[in-house]
């Protein structure tokens, strides 16, 4: 079993930062790949990021150099660097965990970026 809790999230203006964290407890040692997701009202859920084991990262094509997805193993934390934010990242951001490279396992209960012009 796998609790992730989400934080960091907050109101900013366009052009402003926020930093994500997603805190992993539990099983941490059958984490394959972590992801972030986001998912704005009226629209589905989205990939933001994802960092394998690896440490191989991929991004949606929305990113475009923007955000920087990382891992510290030793703290059980996945971070999302989020920079030049704009008014259409507005969304709930949730973290997940893969435990078998298939489906996302486990959720979190996601934090709210507000992004305004």
């Amino acid at each position: 079993q796998v609790h992730l809790v989400e934080s960091g999230g907050g109101s900013v203006q366009a052009g402003g930062s926020l930093r994500l964290s997603c805190v992993a407890s539990g099983a941490m040692f059958s984490i394959k790949n972590m992801g972030w997701y986001r998912q704005a009202p009226e629209k589905q859920r989205e990939l933001v990021a994802r960092i394998s084991d690896s440490g191989r990262r991929d991004y949606g094509d929305f990113v475009k150099g923007r955000f920087t997805i990382s891992m510290d193993n030793a703290k059980s934390t996945s971070y999302l660097q989020m920079n030049n934010l704009k008014p259409e990242d507005t969304a709930v951001y949730l973290c997940a965990a893969d435990l078998d490279n298939s489906a996302w396992d486990y959720w979190g209960q996601g934090t709210q970026v507000t992004v305004s012009s």
